[in-house]
């Protein structure tokens, strides 16, 4: 059956036909609906000829996505909104001083086939002070400052390339557009 509003499958198909043919593994249906669980956030700082330059950090050999290089990132608590979860990485991550804290206006989006899901990634930007660096926790061990440029040279999922063009879009020309994406660091 097709949804007539989303045109979204509702049916069996041969990952979920249990008579289809077997596999060792066999996948697990997920919801039908795209789930925010995770988040992505370029960090960026100012250099002194008025543009910016953006933080990458490089994941451990003992952990998921080993010696690649990527934005901070993370799991959702069940408790928190994406932002929430965004600052509170940010913290653990990098231990930076965060000035501002944007809504990227692009979400991040792909198909996870061993758990039959649609992950939709919110993508932030936070700037932080010019000459500030990390302190890398156990999940990193490196980091480095670079050009937009250099810095699309090195991350491999086509989501997160794009989410960090948006996010330099809207620091260099979305000046109109910060205003309604600005998350309010007061407490």
């Amino acid at each position: 059956m097709i949804h007539s509003v989303h045109r979204v499958w509702y049916g069996q198909s041969e990952m979920t036909d249990s008579t289809a043919g077997s596999q060792s593994e066999a996948p697990r249906v997920g919801p039908k609906s795209p789930i925010i669980r995770v988040f992505d956030c370029h960090v960026a700082r100012p250099t002194p000829g008025g543009g910016y330059e953006y933080l990458l950090l490089e994941r451990s050999s003992h952990k998921i996505y080993a010696k690649t290089w990527r934005m901070v990132g993370g799991k959702l608590r069940e408790d928190e909104t994406a932002w929430q979860g965004c600052l509170r990485e940010l913290e653990e991550e990098t231990q930076l001083p965060i000035e501002r804290l944007l809504c990227v206006p692009y979400v991040n989006r792909f198909y996870e086939w061993k758990h039959d899901r649609i992950n939709d990634i919110p993508v932030f930007v936070a700037v932080t002070r010019a000459e500030e660096n990390p302190v890398l926790d156990d999940e990193h061990s490196a980091f480095a400052w670079l050009p937009l440029a250099s810095a699309l040279e090195r991350l491999h999922w086509p989501g997160q390339s794009e989410g960090l063009r948006a996010a330099d879009a809207l620091l260099r020309t979305g000046h109109v557009l910060q205003e309604f994406m600005e998350v309010s660091l007061k407490r």
